[in-house]
């Protein structure tokens, strides 16, 4: 599962002119999942996300995390995060999960905030959406679950 995280002082999502998203300060959430995520996946990377110290303290300095802040989350999913463009000049999407394993993930994470205590604003799976966000910093940090849980290299 792949997340980049943007801090932003506002996003939104709309879909067919309509705005079916939108926080203010806090995280635009882009969402990818791969065929080897699983729910585990989901809960990790939403704790993950939830606790991420990247909101700057009194002193300016990244102490406070989504939870610390109060500040909401706009998850939009995004298959494109699995993209390979090694070969050719098309970009192949098939390390993405198909779409109901897909749909059922992005819900597991964003259920997974909502029990953190964050607040959770989405856009609509498979659906063409309009992204808006004043991104703040700015703060742009990329998430791999499967990087995540590798060990460490000295």
């Amino acid at each position: 599962m792949r997340a980049v995280l943007q801090r932003v002082s506002a996003a939104s999502v709309e879909v067919a002119g309509q705005i079916v998203g939108q926080i203010g300060p806090g995280l635009l959430i882009l969402l990818g999942v791969g065929h080897s995520d699983t729910a585990d996946d989901a809960r990790f990377l939403a704790d993950k996300t939830a606790g991420l110290r990247i909101f700057a303290d009194g002193d300016g300095k990244f102490n406070r995390s989504l939870l610390d802040t109060g500040g909401g989350a706009l998850v939009v999913s995004q298959f494109t995060l699995f993209a390979d463009a090694r070969k050719g000049r098309r970009p192949s999407f098939t390390a993405a999960a198909p779409p109901v394993q897909a749909e059922h993930l992005v819900a597991a994470y964003c259920a997974a905030l909502r029990a953190r205590g964050v607040s959770v604003e989405t856009g609509v799976f498979g659906a063409m959406m309009q992204v808006a966000l004043v991104n703040e910093g700015p703060v742009t940090i990329i998430l791999d679950s499967e990087t995540l849980r590798a060990p460490s290299r000295p």
